[in-house]
C-alpha cells in the first residue's frame, strides 16, 4: 500500500520533464486515505547506489502526497549538491521515500551519555547550535556507522567543525519508515 508514494514520488518528477499533470491527487486521497494525513518525509534519489539528490521535511506541513510530490521534485531538479536531474538519469533513477516520525528532543549530559542514548541504524539525528542546524536520516548510520564519524559529519555538514559536539548542541532524534524501489 505504502509503495503508492514511490509512485507519486515518480510521477512528479515525471510530471516535470512531460509539462502536464500525471497525478490526480483527490482520485488517489480517495483510493489511499491515508495520503491526507499530515506527514514530513525525505525524497532520496540514487543512481547506480550514489546519491543522485535528497530533499525533505523534518516536521509535517502539509498533506503526505503534498509533501512527497513537493520533495521529489526539489530532490530531482533543486538539490543544491546537483545539478537538475536530466531525463537520461530519470530512467536510472531508483527512488527511497522516508516518512518521518515527530522530533523528540534528546537530553544529555555530555559526549559519553549522547553515545549511550543515540540508537544506531534506528535514530534520524537533527543537531542544532547556535543558528546552525542539519539532520541525518536514520539510514546514514550504514554509510557512517561509527558514532564520532556520524556526528562529525553531521556537524560538517551543520557548517560547524568536525568536533561540535563539544560544545553541547541540542539534539533531537526521529524515526524513518523507508520504502524504496
Amino acid at each position: 500500500m505504502k509503495n503508492i508514494l514511490l509512485k507519486i514520488a515518480r510521477a512528479s518528477i515525471l510530471e516535470e520533464f512531460e509539462g502536464k499533470k500525471l497525478i490526480n491527487k483527490e482520485e488517489l486521497i480517495k483510493e489511499y486515505p491515508f495520503l491526507s494525513e499530515e506527514r514530513a518525509t525525505f525524497v532520496t534519489l540514487k543512481i547506480d547506489g550514489n546519491l543522485r539528490g535528497c530533499i525533505g521535511s523534518i516536521l509535517p506541513r502539509m498533506s503526505l502526497i503534498d509533501d512527497v510530490i513537493y520533495n521529489a521534485k526539489q530532490a530531482a531538479f533543486a538539490d543544491p549538491r546537483f545539478i537538475p536531474l536530466t531525463p537520461e538519469e530519470y530512467e536510472k533513477i531508483k527512488l527511497e521515500v522516508s516518512i518521518l516520525t515527530i522530533p523528540e528532543k534528546l537530553e544529555y549530559e555530555d559526549e559519553k551519555d549522547l553515545k549511550r542514548k543515540i540508537r544506531p541504524k534506528v535514530d534520524g539525528v537533527i543537531l542544532s547550535l547556535a543558528d546552525k542546524q542539519a539532520t541525518f536520516l536514520p539510514s546514514v548510520w550504514d554509510e557512517l556507522p561509527i558514532f564520532e564519524l556520524f556526528f562529525g559529519h553531521l556537524c560538517m555538514k551543520a557548517g560547524m567543525n568536525g568536533d561540535c559536539i563539544k560544545y553541547h548542541p541540542l539534539i533531537y532524534t526521529y524515526q524513518a519508515e523507508i520504502i524504496e524501489e
